[in-house]
């Protein structure tokens, strides 16, 4: 993919710890929604949530062949990590942050801000019908969320009680 695509991520967890789940969203220059992944985490901090958001994301910019990408977040903790401001401590972080350093790594060209909120509408939006989802599901590690008629994919949680959701896989199509 020739021009530069911009990665919104997002987590969020009802309670920290919580139902949480993280998302990304990647958008065109010409402001084409690309695709959206979302993951529910089962019980997670909100950190975990951003960090696995901003994985997911990475992972399906990487499938899509970019090679510009601009990363926008609302979490300047994560910003500030992945940046090398700040270290990274929490025992449940250090394996996120080295395999989105990885991912990084596979781009010619990288930019990473800080957004407000107000900005990252799109990742939001796809964390907040992730979790809507389970929460309707009874999503607890056990069983399955179906997929709805907005076409999303369904959430098979692994045997570690993650599951996720995909809409507009790298060929466009829903995926589950």
């Amino acid at each position: 993919m020739t021009g530069r695509v911009t990665l919104f991520a997002d987590g969020g967890s009802r309670g920290n710890p919580g139902p949480a789940a993280g998302g990304a969203v990647l958008v065109a220059e010409d402001g084409t929604v690309l695709d959206e992944v979302a993951i529910y985490l089962g019980r997670a901090t909100n950190n975990v949530a951003e960090w696995q958001g901003l994985v997911r994301g990475l992972e399906a910019a990487v499938e899509r062949g970019v090679r510009r990408l601009a990363v926008r977040l609302d979490s300047e903790l994560v910003v500030r990590q992945l940046t090398g401001v700040y270290r990274v401590k929490h025992a449940d972080l250090i394996p996120l942050h080295a395999k989105a350093r990885r991912l990084l790594a596979k781009f010619e060209e990288t930019d990473i801000r800080h957004v407000p909120r107000a900005q990252n509408k799109l990742a939001d939006a796809a964390v907040n019908r992730c979790l809507d989802e389970a929460a309707q599901a009874g999503a607890d590690g056990i069983g399955a969320i179906s997929p709805g008629a907005d076409g999303i994919g369904a959430i098979s949680p692994g045997a570690d009680g993650i599951g996720a959701i995909r809409r507009g896989g790298p060929t466009g199509t829903t995926e589950p």
